[in-house]
């Protein structure tokens, strides 16, 4: 989970959030070394509701309604566990997305789960 800096000396100065691309924000946090993400405060509520997904490699961002995906699991102890998500603010980085990837997201799908017979089909 990322957490989000105010005001390192390095970092005073206003940027473009990377999620709406609207507001300007100094709220950010180092995904990776070097690659600073900055979220501002609009973005930081509608995650209260959303889980919101950032592409590092590409810097989409995807949003998806919390209780939409919770209410798909079937899975007890994922529900359990999702629950603990209901107003809390997560926004995750992810590697690559459909959008800059989409043979790298059908390899990752289908490369260690995958049958024999699904596996033919890539």
């Amino acid at each position: 989970m990322l957490q989000l800096q105010r005001g390192d000396s390095m970092y005073d100065e206003m940027h473009q959030c990377n999620i709406c691309k609207k507001e300007y924000t100094s709220m950010h946090v180092e995904a990776r070394p070097g690659v600073p993400v900055y979220v501002c405060s609009v973005c930081m509520e509608k995650a209260k509701d959303n889980f919101i997904f950032i592409c590092l490699n590409c810097g989409r961002s995807f949003s998806r309604p919390k209780a939409s995906i919770v209410t798909r699991l079937q899975n007890t102890n994922f529900e359990r566990a999702s629950m603990q998500f209901i107003g809390v603010q997560l926004i995750q980085g992810i590697d690559i997305c459909i959008t800059c990837d989409p043979q790298g997201i059908v390899k990752y799908v289908y490369g260690e789960f995958a049958t024999e017979e699904e596996k033919a089909c890539v």
